[in-house]
């Protein structure tokens, strides 16, 4: 289920797709010629300083697509903050992590909740257990998380950054 957009804060001022793609309803973003995003290339972070995580757009952009149920289309603007952090790094299995929760999210969307299963208890498996990285609280995000997964919330959860980031990682 899709949020309310008039009850979810939007963090950059990018638009959103015309669409949301869910695999075999919706033409692949990428690969079909009537896709959303046929021909761009995306861009591409140079770096992901954790320090400055809310100076990347592409962060912030991909926290706007998780938000508002554009699952495949947030893992596609994380990928490249995770690739640009370093894969290996503290940040980059935190944003692998996210990830992982994001298309764990769109399986569940789809019934597929095996793969649901596996692919949120890989992700929350790279949150650290308290504190705030990249500006979310992950203690809180990883109990909304396995409370929706569980069915004893009937919403999604949903990021909300937090001003200031104590612990950003490395």
């Amino acid at each position: 289920m899709k949020p309310d957009p008039k009850a979810v804060p939007r963090y950059s001022r990018r638009p959103f797709p015309a669409y949301r793609f869910i695999p075999g309803r919706s033409p692949h973003p990428t690969r079909d010629p009537g896709g959303h995003s046929f021909g761009r290339e995306p861009p591409l972070p140079a770096d992901f300083d954790p320090a400055r995580w809310m100076e990347s757009e592409p962060y912030r952009y991909g926290v706007d697509l998780f938000n508002h149920g554009y699952w495949w289309e947030a893992h596609e603007a994380w990928e490249a903050c995770w690739t640009a952090a370093g894969k290996t790094t503290p940040t980059g299995l935190f944003l692998q992590g996210l990830i992982q929760i994001t298309a764990a999210c769109l399986k569940k969307h789809q019934g597929h909740r095996d793969g649901a299963g596996r692919l949120l208890a890989d992700g929350l498996e790279k949150f650290p257990d308290a504190g705030i990285m990249l500006g979310i609280d992950t203690a809180v995000l990883k109990a909304e998380l396995q409370d929706f997964f569980a069915g004893r919330r009937p919403d999604q959860p949903l990021i909300r950054l937090a001003a200031e980031d104590a612990g950003a990682g490395g």
